[in-house]
């Protein structure tokens, strides 16, 4: 017995021995394959100024969260500044590697993004712009590929790999993506790239963000019983900050040199000025800003004191601006921000910009600007007590000068009477593989003079 099929459409019909049977269909199926994901570690990257680790201190995000390029990862405290983190990636986040205040290590994850699929996305583009292109003709980001060109072949297209949201973004602001330096995977462009090439970020900001792993603690030893138990601490923040740095200020060979400023005069020539200095936004004038521009005026004189050396050349390096570091008591500990072109301003601007540094600092919001470039440094010990001190030169600076408690003391004046006096003393310590005594001692001179005699500032 003979069997046929014979087919119409998609309907099939069923013949034996040449008579009609019932008809069956065969049905179509269509598969959905889901979209590819993948994930991705996002790493703390190097934050500027020889910083190696920082401490989380605030995350604005949790895990499940979705976030896109830029948007605020989480805030984190490094032993000069507090940095946020944003993000490079638009995607989920699967997983985040540190709790608040642990330590997170630059070049290690910081946290975990399930993005989608970057040669997915890239099909998915090319396969957009080629259905475009054969419509419209043209596409802005779509060039002849090289290999298209050696052989003479037409049909040939190179499509730039980019997101739909990166290539609608750079539709909106008219830019060709073939021209946009890309700093995504396989050459993929990202929108960082696209705003940075807008100039609507800085250059920089989309480098990729390396981060850290929790160093554990040591566990202490069991102690006596009767005896309270050890407490291991490890190093971290502003603490580990001054080991490093006074480690190496140690290898320094200091030198010290002290000396007394009468202040009797700057003390009625500042209360003369502080009604004005409240009008132009200085609510409390100190001292600081007045010993600062001292300071500045003296480095004029003897710019070697605002020098730094070059062992590897063995030269001296005479820095141009008068970048003063100032010492900072915060509640993360003793930090050194400096107020920038010092040789440039008068006493109130720098009145300002120190009380702006102070005020940042007691709110953890200095950055790494505020850190860098410093050229000689300040330290007014006065303020918490003391007379007398040995400061530590903070390398690759060659001078440091610190600064006591001023105190009403008696002293006679010219006629041999005893007269009330307000001295303030002063410390300096000097490289002296760079500067001799009677350079640092005339320095302190000029210094002390403009301090003693305040009318002098007018002069500058």
């Amino acid at each position: 017995m003979a069997t046929h099929l014979l087919r119409n459409g998609s309907t099939f019909w069923l013949l034996k021995n040449c008579q009609r049977s019932m008809p069956f269909t065969v049905s179509r199926c269509l598969h959905w394959t889901p979209r590819l994901e993948k994930k991705i570690a996002f790493n703390l990257s190097d934050i500027g100024e020889g910083i190696r680790e920082v401490t989380v201190k605030e995350w604005f995000v949790k895990v499940g969260d979705t976030v896109e390029q830029f948007d605020n990862l989480c805030e984190v405290q490094s032993d000069k500044a507090s940095v946020t983190i944003t993000s490079r990636y638009d995607g989920k986040i699967t997983r985040i590697y540190h709790n608040i205040d642990e330590l997170a290590l630059v070049g290690k994850p910081l946290l975990e993004f399930e993005v989608a699929d970057a040669e997915e996305e890239e099909d998915d583009g090319s396969s957009s712009s080629s259905s475009s292109s054969s419509s419209s003709g043209s596409d802005s980001d779509a060039q002849p590929s090289p290999a298209a060109a050696a052989g003479g072949l037409s049909a040939g297209r190179h499509i730039t790999p980019a997101t739909p949201a990166v290539r609608r973004l750079a539709k909106e602001h008219k830019v060709n993506l073939a021209k946009v330096p890309a700093t995504g995977k396989n050459g993929r462009v990202l929108k960082g790239d696209v705003l940075e090439y807008l100039g609507q970020v800085p250059p920089g900001t989309n480098v990729p963000h390396p981060s850290n792993t929790q160093a554990k603690l040591a566990p202490a030893a069991t102690p006596p019983v009767t005896a309270p138990a050890d407490r291991v601490e490890q190093l971290k923040g502003v603490r580990k900050a001054m080991l490093k740095s006074m480690t190496e200020s140690l290898k320094i060979p200091h030198f010290a040199y002290s000396d007394e400023i009468d202040m009797s005069n700057l003390v009625k020539f500042r209360s003369q000025l502080q009604a004005s200095a409240q009008e132009q936004g200085v609510p409390k004038l100190t001292f600081m800003p007045f010993c600062i521009k001292a300071a500045s005026i003296a480095l004029t004189k003897y710019p070697i004191v605002n020098s730094s050396l070059d062992l590897a050349s063995e030269s001296i390096i005479y820095k141009g601006a008068h970048n003063i570091s100032v010492a900072i008591d915060t509640p993360q500990g003793l930090v050194v921000p400096n107020i920038k072109n010092c040789q440039a301003k008068s006493i109130i601007q720098i009145a300002k910009d120190l009380n702006e540094l102070v005020e940042r600092g007691r709110t953890g919001s200095l950055g790494p600007a505020d850190f860098a470039d410093g050229t000689f440094s300040l330290s007014n010990i006065g303020v918490v007590g003391g007379t007398y001190t040995h400061p530590c030169i903070m390398a690759p600076q060659v001078a440091i000068g610190a600064m006591g408690r001023t105190k009403a003391v008696p002293r006679f004046n010219d006629k041999d009477e005893i007269v009330k006096a307000h001295i303030m003393s002063v410390s300096w310590s000097a490289d002296h593989r760079v500067i001799d005594g009677v350079t640092m001692a005339s320095f302190s001179n000029v210094w002390k003079q403009h301090l003693e005699h305040p009318a002098l500032f007018l002069l500058h």
